[in-house]
């Protein structure tokens, strides 16, 4: 069964830092591009970033220079170090594999930038 669980949100101060963190399970992590998404409340779900089978990144303009994405497949693991929080950062965070159809979307976690 694939699973991708998204954790590591919580409350932050606005100008703050916190990483997320997102296990993979039930596929080979080595096979696909992952993603992170955020969807804040009352608005769609929007990518955030997103890095390639062989380490490319690609980050939204909103998130440049401050957010990083990175990934251990050894481990199944995938990371978003975020910086320089801003409360427009405030949004549930989930992670994916990029380019494949599907419903399946995890409980994602919560992160919460206060002003």
């Amino acid at each position: 069964e694939v699973q991708l669980q998204a954790s590591g949100g919580g409350l932050v101060q606005a100008g703050g830092s916190r990483r997320l963190s997102c296990e993979a399970s039930g596929f080979s992590l080595d096979d696909y591009a992952i993603g992170w998404f955020r969807q804040a409340p009352g608005k769609e779900r929007e990518g955030v970033s997103c890095i390639s089978t062989i380490g490319s990144t690609v980050y939204a303009d909103s998130v440049k220079g401050r957010f990083t994405i990175s990934r251990d497949n050894a481990k199944n693991m995938v990371y978003l170090q975020m910086n320089s929080l801003k409360p427009e950062d405030t949004a549930i965070y989930y992670c994916n594999r990029v380019g494949v159809k599907t419903n399946y979307w995890g409980q994602g976690t919560q992160v919460t930038v206060s002003s």
